[in-house]
Protein backbone atom coordinates (compact mmCIF):
# COMPACT_ATOMS: atom_id res chain seq x y z
CA UNK A 1 0.00 0.00 0.00
CA UNK A 2 1.32 3.39 -0.96
CA UNK A 3 2.06 5.99 1.70
CA UNK A 4 -0.50 8.44 0.24
CA UNK A 5 -3.24 5.83 0.31
CA UNK A 6 -2.37 4.85 3.89
CA UNK A 7 -2.47 8.51 4.99
CA UNK A 8 -5.88 8.90 3.38
CA UNK A 9 -7.27 5.87 5.23
CA UNK A 10 -5.80 7.13 8.50
CA UNK A 11 -7.57 10.47 8.03
CA UNK A 12 -10.91 8.75 7.38
CA UNK A 13 -10.47 6.59 10.49
CA UNK A 14 -9.57 9.68 12.51
CA UNK A 15 -12.81 11.48 11.58
CA UNK A 16 -14.83 8.34 12.32
CA UNK A 17 -13.12 7.97 15.69
CA UNK A 18 -13.86 11.54 16.88
CA UNK A 19 -17.69 11.17 17.15
CA UNK A 20 -17.25 7.78 18.83
CA UNK A 21 -14.97 9.37 21.44
CA UNK A 22 -17.46 12.22 21.98
CA UNK A 23 -20.36 9.80 22.45
CA UNK A 24 -18.33 7.73 24.92
CA UNK A 25 -17.45 10.90 26.83
CA UNK A 26 -21.12 11.93 27.05
CA UNK A 27 -22.15 8.47 28.25
CA UNK A 28 -19.49 8.48 30.98
CA UNK A 29 -20.38 12.07 31.90
CA UNK A 30 -24.07 11.18 32.23
CA UNK A 31 -23.24 8.15 34.40
CA UNK A 32 -21.06 10.25 36.70
CA UNK A 33 -23.80 12.87 36.92
CA UNK A 34 -26.33 10.20 37.85
CA UNK A 35 -23.99 9.04 40.59
CA UNK A 36 -23.85 12.66 41.87
CA UNK A 37 -20.12 13.09 41.38
CA UNK A 38 -20.73 16.54 39.92
CA UNK A 39 -23.71 18.60 38.68
CA UNK A 40 -25.35 17.78 35.38
CA UNK A 41 -24.74 21.19 33.82
CA UNK A 42 -25.58 19.95 30.32
CA UNK A 43 -28.81 18.17 31.39
CA UNK A 44 -27.76 14.89 29.75
CA UNK A 45 -30.24 12.01 30.12
CA UNK A 46 -28.55 9.23 28.15
CA UNK A 47 -28.47 6.63 30.91
CA UNK A 48 -31.79 7.47 32.58
CA UNK A 49 -34.66 5.12 32.07
CA UNK A 50 -38.04 6.73 31.41
CA UNK A 51 -39.26 5.84 34.88
CA UNK A 52 -36.12 7.11 36.64
CA UNK A 53 -36.24 10.37 34.72
CA UNK A 54 -39.83 11.07 35.72
CA UNK A 55 -39.43 10.19 39.39
CA UNK A 56 -36.13 12.02 39.86
CA UNK A 57 -36.72 15.08 37.74
CA UNK A 58 -40.45 15.90 38.06
CA UNK A 59 -41.03 18.95 40.23
CA UNK A 60 -44.69 19.87 40.65
CA UNK A 61 -43.70 23.37 41.69
CA UNK A 62 -42.12 23.95 38.27
CA UNK A 63 -45.02 22.78 36.13
CA UNK A 64 -46.19 24.98 33.29
CA UNK A 65 -49.07 27.13 34.51
CA UNK A 66 -52.35 27.48 32.69
CA UNK A 67 -53.84 30.60 31.23
CA UNK A 68 -57.58 30.14 31.48
CA UNK A 69 -60.67 28.44 32.83
CA UNK A 70 -62.33 25.59 30.92
CA UNK A 71 -66.08 25.10 31.08
CA UNK A 72 -67.07 26.57 34.42
CA UNK A 73 -70.83 26.08 34.81
CA UNK A 74 -72.96 27.82 37.42
CA UNK A 75 -76.08 26.38 39.08
CA UNK A 76 -78.37 28.68 41.05
CA UNK A 77 -80.75 27.34 43.72
CA UNK A 78 -82.92 30.08 45.23
CA UNK A 79 -85.56 28.91 47.68
CA UNK A 80 -88.30 30.23 45.41
CA UNK A 81 -88.42 31.48 41.83
CA UNK A 82 -86.25 34.60 41.87
CA UNK A 83 -84.95 37.29 39.54
CA UNK A 84 -81.14 37.06 39.68
CA UNK A 85 -78.28 39.06 38.20
CA UNK A 86 -74.93 37.25 37.71
CA UNK A 87 -71.83 39.27 36.88
CA UNK A 88 -68.46 37.85 35.87
CA UNK A 89 -65.66 39.95 37.30
CA UNK A 90 -63.04 38.97 34.73
CA UNK A 91 -59.87 40.64 33.48
CA UNK A 92 -59.90 39.37 29.91
CA UNK A 93 -62.44 38.64 27.22
CA UNK A 94 -64.79 35.68 27.51
CA UNK A 95 -64.28 33.25 24.61
CA UNK A 96 -67.47 31.20 25.10
CA UNK A 97 -70.75 31.69 26.95
CA UNK A 98 -74.17 30.03 27.07
CA UNK A 99 -76.62 31.62 27.31
CA UNK A 100 -75.01 34.71 25.80
CA UNK A 101 -73.60 37.08 28.38
CA UNK A 102 -75.13 40.56 28.18
CA UNK A 103 -72.09 42.77 27.59
CA UNK A 104 -74.14 45.97 27.56
CA UNK A 105 -75.27 45.63 31.16
CA UNK A 106 -72.38 43.29 32.17
CA UNK A 107 -74.76 40.72 33.67
CA UNK A 108 -76.70 37.59 33.02
CA UNK A 109 -80.23 38.71 33.80
CA UNK A 110 -82.17 35.54 34.62
CA UNK A 111 -84.97 33.93 36.59
CA UNK A 112 -84.10 30.73 38.50
CA UNK A 113 -86.12 28.30 40.62
CA UNK A 114 -85.14 25.93 43.42
CA UNK A 115 -84.10 23.21 40.91
CA UNK A 116 -81.74 25.56 39.06
CA UNK A 117 -84.07 25.76 36.10
CA UNK A 118 -82.94 29.04 34.55
CA UNK A 119 -84.87 31.33 32.22
CA UNK A 120 -82.70 33.85 30.41
CA UNK A 121 -84.63 37.10 30.03
CA UNK A 122 -82.75 38.13 26.88
CA UNK A 123 -84.09 35.21 24.79
CA UNK A 124 -86.80 33.82 27.11
CA UNK A 125 -85.26 30.33 26.79
CA UNK A 126 -84.66 27.73 29.48
CA UNK A 127 -81.24 26.49 30.63
CA UNK A 128 -79.92 24.07 33.25
CA UNK A 129 -76.95 26.26 34.17
CA UNK A 130 -74.85 29.23 33.07
CA UNK A 131 -71.72 28.37 31.09
CA UNK A 132 -68.67 30.55 30.55
CA UNK A 133 -65.04 30.16 29.49
CA UNK A 134 -62.14 32.55 29.04
CA UNK A 135 -58.41 32.58 28.43
CA UNK A 136 -56.06 35.06 30.04
CA UNK A 137 -53.15 36.70 28.28
CA UNK A 138 -50.85 35.64 31.09
CA UNK A 139 -50.21 32.29 32.73
CA UNK A 140 -51.65 31.69 36.18
CA UNK A 141 -49.15 30.29 38.68
CA UNK A 142 -51.37 27.97 40.67
CA UNK A 143 -50.38 27.20 44.24
CA UNK A 144 -50.23 23.43 43.95
CA UNK A 145 -48.54 22.10 47.07
CA UNK A 146 -51.01 19.21 47.58
CA UNK A 147 -52.52 16.85 45.04
CA UNK A 148 -54.29 13.59 44.33
CA UNK A 149 -52.39 11.08 42.19
CA UNK A 150 -54.84 9.14 40.01
CA UNK A 151 -54.34 6.60 37.23
CA UNK A 152 -56.03 7.63 34.02
CA UNK A 153 -57.90 4.31 33.96
CA UNK A 154 -59.25 5.06 37.46
CA UNK A 155 -60.42 8.62 36.72
CA UNK A 156 -64.11 7.76 36.67
CA UNK A 157 -64.10 5.91 39.99
CA UNK A 158 -61.99 8.66 41.60
CA UNK A 159 -64.42 11.37 40.52
CA UNK A 160 -67.40 9.28 41.64
CA UNK A 161 -65.83 9.01 45.08
CA UNK A 162 -64.41 12.51 45.58
CA UNK A 163 -67.08 14.78 44.09
CA UNK A 164 -69.85 13.82 46.54
CA UNK A 165 -67.35 14.53 49.34
CA UNK A 166 -67.00 18.03 47.92
CA UNK A 167 -70.81 18.21 48.24
CA UNK A 168 -71.79 18.16 44.61
CA UNK A 169 -75.21 16.60 44.05
CA UNK A 170 -75.63 13.56 41.76
CA UNK A 171 -76.94 15.82 38.99
CA UNK A 172 -73.92 18.12 39.30
CA UNK A 173 -71.20 15.50 39.63
CA UNK A 174 -72.67 13.29 36.89
CA UNK A 175 -72.51 16.22 34.47
CA UNK A 176 -68.96 16.92 35.66
CA UNK A 177 -67.87 13.29 35.18
CA UNK A 178 -69.32 12.72 31.72
CA UNK A 179 -67.58 15.85 30.48
CA UNK A 180 -64.10 15.41 32.01
CA UNK A 181 -63.52 11.69 32.60
CA UNK A 182 -63.17 10.82 28.86
CA UNK A 183 -60.34 13.37 28.68
CA UNK A 184 -58.67 12.25 31.91
CA UNK A 185 -58.71 8.52 31.11
CA UNK A 186 -56.42 9.08 28.12
CA UNK A 187 -53.55 10.05 30.43
CA UNK A 188 -51.44 7.41 32.14
CA UNK A 189 -51.59 9.39 35.40
CA UNK A 190 -53.29 12.60 36.48
CA UNK A 191 -52.14 14.93 39.21
CA UNK A 192 -55.33 16.56 40.49
CA UNK A 193 -55.67 19.63 42.70
CA UNK A 194 -58.88 21.37 43.71
CA UNK A 195 -58.15 25.10 43.77
CA UNK A 196 -59.94 27.13 46.42
CA UNK A 197 -59.36 30.78 47.31
CA UNK A 198 -56.81 31.32 44.57
CA UNK A 199 -59.45 30.48 41.96
CA UNK A 200 -62.27 32.43 43.60
CA UNK A 201 -60.03 35.48 44.01
CA UNK A 202 -59.05 35.41 40.33
CA UNK A 203 -62.51 34.65 38.89
CA UNK A 204 -64.88 36.57 41.12
CA UNK A 205 -68.65 36.30 40.84
CA UNK A 206 -71.02 39.12 41.74
CA UNK A 207 -74.56 37.79 42.29
CA UNK A 208 -77.65 39.79 43.22
CA UNK A 209 -79.40 38.93 45.48
CA UNK A 210 -76.40 37.65 47.43
CA UNK A 211 -76.38 33.84 47.92
CA UNK A 212 -76.42 32.39 51.43
CA UNK A 213 -73.87 29.75 50.42
CA UNK A 214 -71.57 29.37 47.42
CA UNK A 215 -69.53 26.31 46.38
CA UNK A 216 -67.02 26.78 43.57
CA UNK A 217 -65.20 23.59 42.57
CA UNK A 218 -62.24 24.15 40.24
CA UNK A 219 -60.02 21.19 39.32
CA UNK A 220 -56.43 21.69 38.13
CA UNK A 221 -54.94 18.71 36.27
CA UNK A 222 -51.39 17.84 35.25
CA UNK A 223 -50.99 14.72 33.04
CA UNK A 224 -47.96 12.55 33.87
CA UNK A 225 -46.35 9.48 32.36
CA UNK A 226 -45.18 8.08 35.71
CA UNK A 227 -46.29 8.07 39.33
CA UNK A 228 -44.59 10.43 41.80
CA UNK A 229 -44.78 10.90 45.56
CA UNK A 230 -46.98 13.81 46.65
CA UNK A 231 -48.69 15.24 49.71
CA UNK A 232 -52.38 14.42 49.54
CA UNK A 233 -54.88 17.26 49.50
CA UNK A 234 -57.58 17.44 52.16
CA UNK A 235 -61.13 18.28 51.11
CA UNK A 236 -63.08 20.88 53.05
CA UNK A 237 -66.72 20.46 53.96
CA UNK A 238 -69.48 22.66 52.59
CA UNK A 239 -72.87 23.51 54.04
CA UNK A 240 -75.63 24.20 51.52
CA UNK A 241 -78.28 26.49 52.96
CA UNK A 242 -81.14 28.60 51.67
CA UNK A 243 -80.14 30.37 48.44
CA UNK A 244 -77.08 28.39 47.27
CA UNK A 245 -74.88 28.72 44.19
CA UNK A 246 -72.68 25.90 42.87
CA UNK A 247 -70.02 26.09 40.16
CA UNK A 248 -67.58 23.59 38.71
CA UNK A 249 -64.83 23.78 36.09
CA UNK A 250 -61.21 22.88 35.47
CA UNK A 251 -57.93 23.76 33.76
CA UNK A 252 -55.24 21.54 32.23
CA UNK A 253 -51.55 22.24 32.85
CA UNK A 254 -49.27 21.73 29.86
Amino acid sequence: MSKDKKDKIDKINFWILIPIIIICFLVIFAWLTKAWYFPNIFDIDILYSKNEYSNNRTNINEMTPSGGFDKPVIYLYPETKTNILVKLDYKWKIIADYPEYNYEIQWWDIIADSNSTITNKADNKEYNYLFWEWKSRENINWNLSKWFMVKGSESRSFLQEILPKIWLTPKEYNEFIVYWYPIMQKNKYNLIHFAEKQYTNIAQLDITPKPDSMLRVFMVIKPLENKIKIEKQEIKTFNRKWFSVVEWGWTLLN
